[in-house]
């Protein structure tokens, strides 16, 4: 084959890059989005959480309530066994 006929392996080569290079950049794209998108959910989380969810020092004292009314009610009980 000569030049004159239309292709080289240069062309080819220049064309196959060319795919490549698209097909890599397509990818980088694609994966730039996908981590942005993960960032952003991350970030509504983030705001959401304390809204959504009952803090650790909320938990910690209507546990203590519960405990408190428990042991009342433990104690009335041994109170009426008594009898």
């Amino acid at each position: 084959m000569t030049p004159s006929d239309g292709f080289d392996f240069q062309s080819l080569l220049n064309v196959g890059a060319g795919a490549l290079m698209g097909l890599f950049g397509w990818l980088g794209k694609t994966l730039w989005d996908a981590v942005q998108e993960l960032k952003n959910d991350i970030h509504k989380i983030e705001i959401d959480l304390p809204s959504n969810y009952v803090r650790k020092d909320e938990f910690a004292e209507s546990f203590r309530e519960i405990r408190d009314m428990l042991s009342k009610i433990w104690d009335k009980m041994d109170g009426k066994a008594d009898r």
